[in-house]
């Protein structure tokens, strides 16, 4: 049953009934339309359409989050948009996204993603899929050099001495990737207890936990036993695996389809993030949730739709189709885990990962993602050996505070 018709500017579903309640959706575009098609005509449509309520697609390309702001500013944003992790704080400070307390159940959630949509006791987002990050490594290189796996009992040091091991198995092998950049690093930083923000709203990197994060990660490079992608002309920890020279990269379920079609021969496994100094485990959570435009005019309609693009229903569905981690607790127990393939250890080892130890969102408060640019410039600085670490981090924590003073 296909009743989608696609054109040029949005992606109409299951129109034709003109008493329905339309409901505008903006998403990303990419892949996404397609997705969200399939979503609703092989899953969810024929229910809404029966209660009267046909649902547009329209994909926002190019830079969404300013798009999204635009929109919102214009009054011409959609009944139900994307809320994406890191830009969600400045988006609901806008006004503009409906708190859904009492319109929505979110206990069948998993709590840190409700959470990361959470502001003064309000909830405005439920997320429709999430990645966290896993030590995904190669078999056939540990197996090679005679080294253990990583395993769910590592902690920073003993994965070190396996990356040294790994690094010294020979002069074109590498114990792992590590990128200079928060998207990966902040995970070791909340493995310390290093929280980004203070109770003021303020970013302390000068903070003994977080510097010994930063000595960690880019002593382990200075030292060899990890390399920067860009060493070995990758440019991210999932090029760097499938070149078959790197034990390990710390990556998010999105690695799996990678290195299926670019590394088939690849033997890998997955296993938890390794446990840190104040003796948890550190992760980021990746995610977009749906929210409601507080002033749509089809108001309850949107919260039905929001319902159905996030019931059991729809995120078997996309479980099932491989496309992205769903964020009911109770998919926990899913067989689709328990299949015994890679792919599915690693489904599980990333979705179990967004209940274990100190898990942040992938967020940095009103700012937005420029709030990673002084810590990245910090990295890097340190990483190609243009500075100490306390130099860096000096000069990072002035930008940090005139950043945050805007």
């Amino acid at each position: 049953m296909r009743r989608a018709i696609v054109t040029a500017l949005a992606l109409a579903l299951f129109a034709g009934a003109a008493w329905a309640q339309n409901v505008r959706i903006m998403g990303y575009g990419g892949n996404d339309p397609a997705i969200v098609v399939r979503l609703l005509d092989e899953v969810i449509g024929d229910e809404l359409e029966a209660e009267g309520i046909t649902v547009t697609y329209e994909p926002l390309e190019g830079d969404y989050n300013a798009a999204l702001f635009n929109a919102l500013s214009a009054g011409t944003a959609a009944d139900v948009f994307y809320i994406p992790a890191e830009t969600a704080p400045g988006i609901i400070a806008t006004g503009k996204v409906l708190p859904l307390n009492g319109l929505v159940d979110t206990e069948p959630f998993i709590d840190s993603l409700i959470e990361a949509y959470t502001v003064d006791g309000q909830v405005y987002g439920i997320a429709k899929d999430f990645n966290s990050l896993a030590l995904f490594y190669n078999k056939d290189l540990f197996d090679e050099a005679g080294v253990e796996y990583p395993n769910e009992n590592d902690t920073w040091d003993t994965l070190a001495d396996k990356l040294r091991a790994i690094s010294a198995y020979s002069p074109d092998v590498h114990g792992a990737c590590f990128n200079a950049n928060y998207d990966r690093f902040g995970a070791f930083a909340l493995a310390t207890g290093w929280q980004p923000f203070d109770e003021d709203g303020r970013t302390n990197l000068l903070d003994p936990a977080f510097v010994q994060a930063v000595e960690w990660w880019t002593g382990l490079v200075a030292e060899g036993a990890a390399v920067m992608p860009s060493d070995i002309g990758q440019d991210w920890g999932g090029g760097c695996l499938a070149s078959d020279n790197v034990g390990v990269a710390f990556e998010g379920a999105w690695i799996l389809g990678f290195l299926r079609d670019q590394a088939p021969n690849l033997q890998y496994g997955a296993t938890y993030m390794p446990i840190g100094p104040a003796g948890e485990r550190g992760n980021l959570l990746y995610t977009v949730a749906w929210g409601v435009n507080a002033d749509s005019p089809n108001r309850d309609a949107a919260v039905r739709v929001l319902q159905a693009l996030t019931s059991p229903e729809a995120q078997q569905w996309v479980l099932e189709q491989g496309l992205a981690i769903p964020s009911r607790e109770a998919l926990a127990d899913n067989p689709f885990f328990d299949a015994g393939t890679p792919e599915a250890d690693a489904n599980r080892v990333v979705f179990e990962g967004a209940s274990l130890g100190n898990v942040g969102p992938f967020q940095f408060g009103y700012v937005g993602t420029a709030w990673m640019t002084p810590i990245n410039d910090a990295l890097v600085a340190i990483m190609t050996g243009q500075a100490s670490v306390q130099e860096a981090l000096e000069n990072a924590q002035r930008e940090m505070d005139a950043l945050l003073q805007r």
